[in-house]
C-alpha cells in the first residue's frame, strides 16, 4: 500500500480540494486503493475516467445488443467500432490473466461512490471523438499500420507479467498499443494523451462539490497537474477538426485524373489503348478488392460484389466498395442475437473476430477497402505504361 500511496496526490481550484487517485486499468491494488480511499474521504463527488458510451458499457452488460450494423457501417463508423473492440479484446484479455475486472477500479469507484451517496462525475472524452480525432490525423499508411498494430496485440499477452501490469501505470492503454504508429505520427500523442490531460482537467476542475475524488490512469496525472491551472478551450477538444482542404481535393481530383487518362488513352491511344486502360483499371480495382474479402472470409457473393463494385466505387467519392460487400455480407449473413450475446468472449481471439458475425462484417468492411485503394495505385501506373 505504501507504494501505492505514491499515486495519490492533492490538488486544490478555488474552493475544491481534489485528492487525484492514478491507477493502472487492469490492477487489482489500484481498485482496492481507490475503494479505501472513497470511503475513507467520503467526498461529494467521484470523478472516473470514463465517458457515457463507456460507463453505459459498464452499467448495461447487455448495450451490444443494441448495436445496428447496418447504421454503423452507413455512418463510416466501421474501423472506429473495431478499433474499440480490439482495445477492448487487449484490456480484458489482460484481465481474465490476472483474474480481474476489466476497468475494475472504475467500477470500484462507481460502487464506492453509491456506498457512500457521493455523485458520479464522467470526466473522460467520448472515445469516439478520440478515435475519430486519431483516424483523421492518420493518412492511409499509417492507418494499415494502426490496423495491424491492433491486430498484432492480440497476441502479445502471454509475455506480459504482473511487474508489466505496473508499468502500464506510467501509460495509457491506447497509447501503449499505438506506440509504434505514434513514432513516425507525432501528433497522436496530442491526441490521445495531451488533450485528453486537458479534457480530464477542465471536468475534474468544475464537478459538483467542493470535497472530489478523482480516478483517472496513472499515465493521465502527470499531464493533469502540469494543466491544472491552465486556461483549457474545452470546445476545441470536443471539435473533431474537418478533412484537411488537400485530402478534399484529392477525393475529387483522384477520380477525375482518372476520368481524364481514360479519354487522354481513347483519343490518343485509339479504342484498343483505350480498352486495355479500362481493362487494367477493372482488373486491378476488382481482383484486390476481392481479395480483401477473401482474406475476411466473405460470403461468396460478398465477394463477387466487392469485385463488381470497386472499379465503380473507387471512381465516387461519396461511396466505397467496403460499403457495398458489408451491407452485402450483413444481408446475407445477418448477425443472430447469439453473436451480440458472444461478443464480449469472441473478441478474445483472432479466431473468434472472424467467427462472429458482427466482427466479421466490420473486417469485411475494412479489408474490402483497403483491397480497393491499393487497386487504385496498382491501376494507374499499369493505365500510364499503356500510352
Amino acid at each position: 500500500m505504501k507504494n501505492q500511496r505514491n499515486n495519490i496526490h492533492s490538488l486544490f481550484f478555488e474552493e475544491k480540494e481534489v485528492i487525484l487517485v492514478g491507477t493502472a486499468h487492469v490492477s487489482k491494488e489500484s481498485a482496492q486503493l481507490v475503494s479505501d480511499i472513497i470511503e475513507t474521504e467520503k467526498p461529494d463527488t467521484v470523478c472516473v475516467e470514463l465517458c457515457d458510451a463507456r460507463y453505459q458499457s459498464i452499467r448495461q452488460k447487455d448495450k451490444w445488443l443494441d448495436t445496428d450494423i447496418i447504421k454503423v457501417i452507413k455512418e463510416k463508423k466501421s474501423f472506429l467500432l473495431l478499433s474499440n473492440l480490439l482495445l477492448a479484446s487487449f484490456q480484458k484479455r489482460i484481465a481474465d490473466k490476472f483474474d480481474i475486472v476489466p476497468g475494475a477500479e472504475m467500477i470500484k469507484a462507481i460502487d464506492a461512490a453509491e456506498a457512500v451517496g457521493a455523485d458520479i462525475h464522467l470526466a473522460d472524452r467520448n472515445i469516439r471523438i478520440t478515435l475519430a480525432k486519431t483516424w483523421r490525423a492518420m493518412g492511409l499508411w499509417g492507418k494499415i499500420k494502426l490496423l495491424f498494430q491492433l491486430v498484432l496485440s492480440m497476441g502479445e499477452i502471454g509475455d506480459i507479467s504482473e511487474e508489466d501490469i505496473e508499468k502500464m501505470k506510467q501509460e495509457d492503454v491506447l497509447e501503449t498499443l499505438l506506440a509504434d504508429v505514434g513514432k513516425s505520427l507525432p501528433v497522436l500523442k496530442d491526441i490521445l494523451i495531451d488533450e485528453r490531460d486537458q479534457y480530464l482537467t477542465h471536468k475534474i476542475r468544475t464537478a459538483p462539490g467542493k470535497n472530489i475524488v478523482a480516478v483517472v490512469g496513472a499515465g493521465h496525472v502527470p499531464g493533469i497537474k502540469k494543466y491544472w491551472e491552465a486556461k483549457i478551450d474545452i470546445e476545441r477538444l470536443n471539435q473533431i477538426p474537418p478533412k484537411g482542404k488537400l485530402s478534399g481535393i484529392l477525393k475529387w481530383i483522384i477520380p477525375l485524373g482518372i476520368l481524364v487518362l481514360f479519354v487522354w488513352g481513347f483519343y490518343h491511344g485509339g479504342t484498343h489503348a483505350g480498352t486495355d486502360m479500362i481493362t487494367w483499371w477493372v482488373v486491378a480495382n476488382g481482383i484486390l478488392a476481392g481479395l480483401g474479402a477473401v482474406i475476411a472470409l466473405a460470403h461468396p457473393f460478398t465477394i463477387l460484389s466487392s469485385i463488381l463494385a470497386a472499379p465503380l466505387t473507387s471512381l465516387n467519392p461519396m461511396i466505397a466498395a467496403g460499403w457495398v460487400s458489408g451491407l452485402v455480407e450483413a444481408f446475407l449473413r445477418k448477425p443472430k442475437v447469439r453473436d451480440f450475446e458472444n461478443l464480449p468472449n469472441d473478441i478474445l481471439s483472432i479466431r473468434g473476430f472472424w467467427k462472429n458475425k458482427i466482427t466479421h462484417i466490420l473486417l469485411v468492411v475494412i479489408f474490402t477497402n483497403l483491397g480497393s485503394s491499393i487497386g487504385t495505385f496498382v491501376a494507374i501506373p499499369l493505365m500510364v505504361k499503356v500510352l
